[in-house]
């Protein structure tokens, strides 16, 4: 069945998106950009506030794909106790050796690799984040001003996306200014969740503030729209 995450950025968010009964509370500060980073003391916060009532992931922020860089990052993340490491791969630098490098953290860490849509990414990957231990991977868009998922992507590619993640036993979510009227089409695919920040915000402002209403509108929409057993 396909669950629901929400990105939340403080303590008092993360307790709303709880509240709401999401499946993963993520943890980002969206005004530093598509996968901007909380300092990891208000992680540590957020953590403890959840007190493992549910599955906690973190972004280590908008880096470029320099080995040491995020390896670094991933590492210093992976210390405050959340349960998912969130790692973008951006365009250009070397995915490869990037991959090789968080390969040492795999074995105590899970590490969900974060593809960017609009960024035309070479989705053959997935085998070798497989090959390297990944718990995961994910579609997201970087440009959100693009518009969602199924702007830049089409139903094609995701389904491939999603099929490609399965096949290496993944987990597998979308995500990238999803909205309501998205969420129909993106569970046809049957990943494993759907990610969610903007529609969960007053106005679909995803540096505002979260609308309680908006989390637990998008909270049934993806319940009802799942059937049993899918």
């Amino acid at each position: 069945m396909t669950g629901m995450l929400a990105s939340v950025n403080s303590v008092g968010e993360a307790l709303l998106a709880l509240d709401a009964r999401v499946d993963i509370i993520d943890l980002k500060q969206p005004e530093h950009g598509a996968l901007g980073a909380l300092d990891t003391e208000t992680v540590q916060q957020i953590v403890a506030a959840i007190n493992g009532r549910c599955p906690v992931s973190a972004t280590i922020g908008d880096l470029p794909m320099q080995p040491e860089m995020v390896f670094f990052a991933a590492q210093i993340m992976a210390k405050t106790g959340v349960d998912y490491i969130k790692i973008g791969f951006f365009p250009g630098g070397d995915w490869s050796a990037v991959i090789a490098k968080l390969a040492h953290l795999t074995p105590q860490h899970n590490l969900i690799a974060v593809l960017f849509a609009d960024m035309k990414p070479d989705i053959s990957v997935i085998k070798a984040l497989e090959a390297a231990g990944f718990k995961g991977v994910m579609l997201d868009t970087m440009n959100k001003r693009k518009g969602s998922l199924t702007k830049v992507m089409d139903g094609k590619q995701i389904r491939q996306f999603v099929s490609m993640a399965k096949q290496s036993s993944l987990l597998c979510g979308l995500a990238g200014s999803l909205r309501k009227s998205d969420i129909a089409r993106l569970l046809a695919f049957m990943p494993d969740y759907l990610g969610f920040r903007g529609a969960l915000c007053f106005a679909c402002e995803r540096t505002g503030q979260l609308n309680p209403a908006a989390i637990a509108a998008i909270r049934q929409a993806v319940k009802t729209a799942v059937k049993p057993g899918g």
